[in-house]
């Protein structure tokens, strides 16, 4: 499925038991409600079509894999409702990433900020290229990563993910992801990186489904709240986007990068 480029897409490629879901955005692959959403309705369809034996999530482009929220759509948030909403959507996709039976490989072929360090926690295995740097850029905006910290706290650890919250502005090294357990792997290039995924996902595939399943139960055991945990975060959020630093956070910004 390809929605217009002009509002992104999530684009799905199935070939041998391994199935490619791919998101793009123009704005650096950022996240407005529309593609979350769509991100998260693809990753439940295909986790339930049983055909898929691995997921290999990835986006488009290749400096960035993720820079997270989209600020136009964080600017235009005018109510709690529409903030609980909109923060809900990377609820949902975190939820559909663990409760999916299969094991997920996250191809990480750039930066990742924000929501896009939640995607890349959320992910069983990720692999990454050399610069695909990450920072949590939540508290410098007015809010805080509350919807992707359960998951990036689980990878990492509550004190590597204290570091990158607190420290909001700047960027934590891909080398620094790997050793606190955000990247299983981190390859000199994009060619080694994709000969690393290709080659997991096809011994993945030819392995029995029923044992990943499990081992992915064991890999997620006490989550099993997340639901309402991650909903909880997504109200805290999306009240705090409508204050007024916020609000002037995001204006400075949009002016910023229209210059």
């Amino acid at each position: 499925m390809i929605k217009n480029t002009q509002e992104g897409y999530v684009n799905i490629d199935h070939k041998h038991g391994i199935t490619h879901v791919e998101f793009h955005h123009p704005q650096s692959n950022s996240l407005p409600g529309a593609l979350l959403e769509n991100l998260a309705h693809t990753i439940h369809r295909i986790s339930h079509d049983g055909e898929t034996k691995v997921i290999i999530l990835k986006s488009a482009g290749e400096k960035v894999f993720c820079s997270g929220a989209s600020f136009d759509e964080l600017a235009a948030i005018k109510t709690e409702a529409e903030g609980l909403k909109f923060f809900s959507g990377f609820a949902h996709v975190i939820n559909e990433m663990r409760k999916a039976p299969q094991l997920i490989i996250a191809r990480i072929q750039g930066k990742c900020v924000g929501g896009g360090v939640g995607l890349a926690a959320a992910a069983d295995y990720a692999i990454a290229v050399e610069g695909a740097d990450v920072k949590l850029s939540e508290l410098a905006v007015g809010i805080g990563p509350f919807v992707v910290g359960p998951a990036v706290e689980r990878k990492i650890g509550i004190a590597a993910f204290s570091h990158l919250s607190i420290d909001a502005a700047n960027w934590r090294s891909s080398d620094w992801a790997k050793r606190k357990g955000l990247y299983a792997e981190l390859h000199a290039d994009v060619a080694a990186m994709d000969d690393s995924i290709n080659k997991l996902a096809n011994t993945l595939c030819n392995s029995s489904p029923a044992a990943m399943a499990e081992l992915k139960k064991i890999f997620w055991k006490g989550t099993e709240h997340w639901d309402e945990l991650l909903k909880e975060r997504a109200a805290i959020s999306g009240k705090l986007i409508l204050s007024d630093y916020s609000k002037n956070f995001i204006e400075k910004f949009k002016a910023k990068i229209q210059r």
